[in-house]
């Protein structure tokens, strides 16, 4: 068409050349600016209130009335990965009910796809769908007393790690259908709120790191209590109990029964950490008790031996050594459940062992304990947990019992009660690196 034809089109049918070639195509330029301009201003808006709040639930209430607005959706929902079950959990929901019911397993329906590929998906129209993903819409409106006809689906990136998605579920127009256009923006809008989620989570996760770091030191000061302390006078037991941690799975017990008559009880419970900690309470709150009335070492353990097998997680156990020393007879009472031999250190310089003992207590619900009746004056006898004897050295070495011998040589005229801690402060000087709780008991026989 040359220019005077277009002329005279323009003069028959009354028409500016200018508006017929180029208007309608500034007129779409303009409002694509007016949109950037609008998703702009709204993802500044979003990172601005997200910064004020690390408060989970608050930014996920943010990021859902912000998008469900923006993208004029029906319904919207927040799901997190939860990595332990594999399972996409739903945190925030916005107008479809009974979601937080479900664990939806991460390889399945649009929400897996997104989260695999790392891209917002749209589905145009859920019955017009593939088979799979129709099927999987269907049966969780089933569940959820909802119909959905259209989806979009975003992944929360951060750190090029998808810890969910952002599901957005049919547009509110006539056909109810999602278009491109809104799944791009919703692939813009889901950056900042990942962001903003996975900040706040991590502050909640701290937040309740800090709750459980001050409940276990709560625990690591009710366990100190459970241990006898140390008597500046003349006393002939002590005891220490350095923890590798905050709480013990070691502990000691110790006390007069009558004049002359003393009774104590060392233990190591097996395994670290809290669940071990709770064993090492009940097993102690058990013998303080008993031992105030049964004066019978293989007595003692055969009771709490019952009580362990029939209450204790499969897997966990106690050693345990229980005597009664009598100053009056010069006479130890021993019985020993699966614990480390103690060392009998007599004033002529020697070592032996009392190496007779059964299983740990939690293993065997019918074993009887016996105990042994042993001559004991002018020595001190040591009972330790195994974290003295494995204690390792910078090359790997362990310390074991003829090292924990040399120790007891060196400060065996040091008063019982400033003695082991002497014993364990020159252990660690020494480059030693705990990594097991320490714990020894004296016996001193006059």
């Amino acid at each position: 068409m040359t220019t005077s034809m277009v002329e005279n089109y323009q003069k028959s049918n009354k028409l500016p050349i200018k508006n017929m070639f180029f208007g309608k195509k500034k007129e779409i330029k303009n409002q694509q600016e007016d949109t950037s301009s609008k998703d702009l201003a709204i993802v500044t808006q979003m990172n601005q209130e997200f910064a004020k709040s690390l408060d989970l639930k608050e930014t996920l209430q943010n990021s859902l009335e912000v998008i469900i607005k923006r993208i004029n959706a029906q319904a919207a929902n927040i799901f997190l990965i939860d990595d332990k079950s594999q399972t996409f959990q739903c945190i925030a929901s916005k107008h479809q009910a009974y979601l937080e019911d479900f664990e939806i397993p991460i390889t399945q329906g649009v929400m897996g796809k997104a989260a695999v590929i790392k891209k917002c998906i749209r589905v145009g129209d859920v019955r017009k769908d593939v088979r799979e993903i129709a099927e999987f819409y269907f049966d969780l409106d089933n569940k959820t007393n909802f119909t959905t006809y259209s989806v979009l689906c975003s992944p929360l990136i951060v750190s090029d790690e998808c810890i969910g998605v952002i599901h957005c579920l049919n547009k509110k127009t006539d056909n109810k259908l999602f278009e491109e256009n809104d799944r791009k923006l919703l692939e813009t809008l889901s950056g900042p709120a990942a962001l903003a989620i996975n900040n706040a989570k991590m502050a909640k996760d701290l937040v309740e790191k800090n709750r459980m770091h001050k409940e276990i030191e709560i625990v690591g000061e009710i366990q100190k209590t459970l241990l006898s302390q140390n008597k500046k006078e003349n006393f002939p037991i002590a005891g220490i109990n350095i923890p590798a941690k905050v709480v013990s799975g070691d502990f000691y017990n110790f006390a007069e029964l009558s004049e002359g008559v003393y009774g104590f009880g060392v233990a190591d419970v097996s395994g670290k950490g809290i669940k071990s900690s709770l064993l090492m309470s009940k097993a102690s709150s058990l013998y303080r008790c008993l031992s105030k009335t049964n004066f019978s070492a293989a007595g003692l353990l055969n009771i709490l031996n019952t009580e362990i097998c029939e209450t204790t997680s499969r897997g966990m156990f106690v050693t345990m050594l229980i005597g009664i020393y009598d100053s009056n007879k010069k006479e130890l009472l021993l019985a020993n459940a699966g614990h480390e031999p103690p060392l009998i250190y007599s004033n002529d310089g020697n070592f032996s062992n009392f190496e007779e003992a059964g299983p740990p207590l939690g293993i065997a619900p019918k074993f009887k304990f016996k105990e042994t009746k042993i001559n004991f004056s002018n020595s001190s006898m040591y009972i330790f947990t195994d974290g003295i004897t494995e204690i390792k050295d910078t090359k790997g070495n362990m310390l074991e019992s003829d090292g924990f011998q040399n120790y007891i040589k060196k400060y065996q005229a040091v008063p019982n009660n400033e003695r082991l801690n002497k014993i364990i402060e020159d252990i660690i000087k020494s480059g030693r690196i705990q990594k097991d709780d320490l714990t020894i008991v004296v016996v001193d026989g006059k």
